[in-house]
């Protein structure tokens, strides 16, 4: 199974990853990365009652663009750590689940700064100290 949850919906990207491998089953759900953490706990609630388990989580959605300092902090930042909170309480061996592997898309700027993008360059920092945090 393979599950792909973006803003835009693209039918024929979509048809062309079913086409590459047609024993995969690919799945597109309506996923904004800005949404509020209980819309997120929602939508992974409808994954998991359909595919009883999701092996993998990959974050990532990101945006270059400054000039948007809130969206850019809200795409790269916070909807990465919602959605991997989100996705925590599904896979908590405490709690009988199956545990996961997450990866967080970052950007060699987390690392070393550019001074034309102190946004993005932050927002990309702040993802490589949460993964750190959580590892």
């Amino acid at each position: 199974n393979l599950v792909i949850l973006d803003r835009i919906d693209n039918p024929a990207v979509i048809a062309e990853l079913k086409a590459i491998n047609p024993k995969v089953t690919v799945t597109f759900y309506p996923y904004d990365v800005t949404v509020p953490l209980a819309e997120t706990t929602k939508l992974l609630n409808t994954i998991f009652a359909q595919l009883k388990t999701v092996d993998v989580l990959i974050n990532g959605a990101g945006i270059l663009d400054d000039h948007q300092i809130e969206r850019t902090i809200a795409v790269n930042f916070t909807g990465l750590v919602n959605t991997t909170t989100a996705i925590l309480d599904f896979w908590d061996k405490r709690k009988g689940g199956p545990g996961g592997i997450i990866c967080n898309i970052g950007s060699v700027t987390g690392f070393n700064a550019i001074y034309q993008v102190p946004v993005y360059s932050a927002s990309k920092a702040a993802v490589v100290s949460f993964t750190q945090s959580i590892a």
